[in-house]
């Protein structure tokens, strides 16, 4: 078996075992840092495979944006971020664990490199005298092109699913009406009253006993 055939067997395994610690384990951060690891694994079985523009896209775009997603994800649960935040150091091994894997894949990656033209076959954007970017475009918008429009479609969908699910009232959460708040006026908010001052019962005696 060749060298970058068995790095790809390597990353694939170890991206299913990723992507099956993001819906196990318990903790958020572990989830997190496990799901950048399942992206960066894909990616590098991407560029393997001579995907080399689907390899960068998902690193700087899913990988980039992950930490963002986990804070969503906090925002939403309503996670005690102070807790999450005081108990830092027990996710430095896992995070250390992470960062040594994706470095060995890096290495691997590089070392796999010279042999990638004869483990997977004939590059088909180098027979079509094409760069890859530009093969994709054509190979996803002619052949491809009924799945992509259904897969756009299905994302579609989950966003508005997500975004109804966020919406839904429940007893026992605070909510907000950003239509309401905008129709806000002052008067709606704020009441001048007038009230005359009165002198308290009792008052008047109790000044005269101090005068005598």
């Amino acid at each position: 078996m060749e060298f970058a055939t068995l790095a790809f067997l390597v990353f694939a395994a170890i991206a299913v075992v990723s992507a099956g610690a993001v819906i196990t384990v318990r903790n958020p951060v572990h989830a997190a840092l496990c799901l950048v690891l399942t992206f960066f694994t894909v990616a590098c079985t991407w560029i393997l495979a001579g995907a080399e523009f689907l390899g960068v896209a998902l690193i700087l775009v899913y990988v980039g944006a992950v930490m963002v997603l986990f804070l969503f994800v906090v925002m939403m649960l309503d996670i005690d971020t102070t807790a999450t935040r005081e108990g830092f150091v027990r996710y430095l091994p896992v995070g250390l664990v992470v960062a040594v894997v994706m470095l060995v894949e890096m290495l691997t990656l590089i070392g796999a490199k010279s042999e990638l033209a004869n483990a997977f076959g004939e590059d088909p954007a180098a027979a079509a005298g094409l760069s890859n970017t530009k093969w994709l475009a054509q190979a996803l918008f002619t052949e491809y092109l009924l799945p992509f429009e259904f897969a756009a479609v299905i994302l579609t969908v989950a966003v508005i699913a997500a975004v109804m699910l966020t919406l839904r009232r429940r007893t026992g959460v605070k909510t907000q009406n950003p239509g309401e708040q905008a129709r806000v006026r002052a008067q709606d908010r704020i009441r001048l009253v007038s009230m005359p001052a009165e002198k308290p019962a009792g008052a008047g005696e109790a000044t005269e006993e101090v005068k005598s």
